[in-house]
């Protein structure tokens, strides 16, 4: 008979159309309310975002400090660091130009502040780009040192027969051309069910795996969990399997030879999405010298399970 978990966090009341708490990439799918922010969230927050992201917003704030101090040196008097031009859009391109020179502490020689009130956010604007560029690069250097797993999870969770028995399955590599030294796996199912006072309960169920970890994966690694006496999902059948409210939520740990110690990543599959009697194609073959090749595009690949 199966055993239930521990709350591992999530909580046991849920809702018929409940939203999975992870989502497929591993991020988290909680909304947050009356959440204290401070100034370590902004670390967080560039560290998590993607590299686009992080560009974007980098030269969204460096042309809004050049506009700010642009719109500025028209305001003191443009006079003060060069000739005024007689409309506004020039002398306000001049004070633009000459913001980026001071915050980017580049200085080219050809406009420089003559008044005291220049000089004074001349002086602050270069102290407070010399801060800004501190920031950008130590983000950059953290982005960049950050250890971080990349591994490819299938994008199919298939229910098939295997060993005379009913087993699920997905498949998962390393994106990296490094071996994985000892991965380690741990797989919890979430089924949403109506107990009997007609509410919606999340029972957790610790997976057991036909292995949990191997010593080394250069290639594909296939995750199969054998649906038999001591599986929560023994009771049911392949299409009520289907129909389940549930959610696989996958833990992956494993030493990364490019960082030197344990990355980790959390990945989650919904059951809605499971498809059923088919198996995976072969994702690795032999060269003509022998070497073996790996094929990621066809990690999630399958074919009609023939009985």
């Amino acid at each position: 008979m199966a055993k239930k978990s521990k709350d591992p966090g999530i909580g046991h009341n849920s809702r018929e159309n409940a939203k999975s708490v992870i989502n497929a990439d591993g991020s988290s799918n909680v909304q947050h309310i009356n959440r204290k922010r401070n100034l370590n969230d902004l670390y967080g927050y560039f560290m998590g975002i993607s590299w686009s992201q992080f560009f974007v917003l980098i030269v969204l704030v460096y042309t809004f400090l050049n506009m700010m101090f642009g719109l500025l040196y028209v305001l003191i008097g443009i006079e003060q660091i060069t000739n005024t031009k007689g409309t506004f859009l020039e002398d306000f391109l001049n004070g633009f130009f000459f913001s980026a020179q001071t915050l980017t502490t580049v200085g080219y020689g050809g406009i420089v502040p003559k008044g005291i009130a220049a000089n004074f956010i001349a002086v602050f604007e270069a102290m407070l780009g010399l801060l800004c560029f501190s920031f950008i690069t130590g983000m950059l250097y953290g982005r960049f040192s950050k250890p971080k797993a990349y591994i490819a999870f299938s994008k199919n969770l298939i229910l098939r027969d295997f060993k005379d028995q009913k087993t699920i399955m997905f498949r998962l590599m390393n994106s990296r051309k490094t071996v994985m030294i000892e991965p380690a796996i741990k797989v919890t199912l979430s089924i949403t069910e109506k107990d009997e006072e007609g509410e919606f309960k999340r029972n957790f169920y610790e997976l057991k795996l036909e292995r949990s970890n191997i010593m080394y994966l250069p290639t594909v690694w296939t995750i199969v969990h054998n649906i038999d006496t001591e599986s929560p999902l023994f009771e049911y059948s392949k299409e009520a399997i289907k129909k389940l409210n549930a959610h696989l939520y996958i833990v992956l740990h494993y030493h990364e030879k490019s960082f030197s110690q344990v990355v980790y990543q959390i990945y989650s599959y919904n059951f809605a999405d499971l498809i059923t009697d088919v198996k995976y194609k072969q994702t690795a073959s032999f060269d003509a010298e022998g070497y073996t090749v790996l094929d990621h595009e066809t990690l999630s690949a399958v074919e009609k399970n023939e009985v």
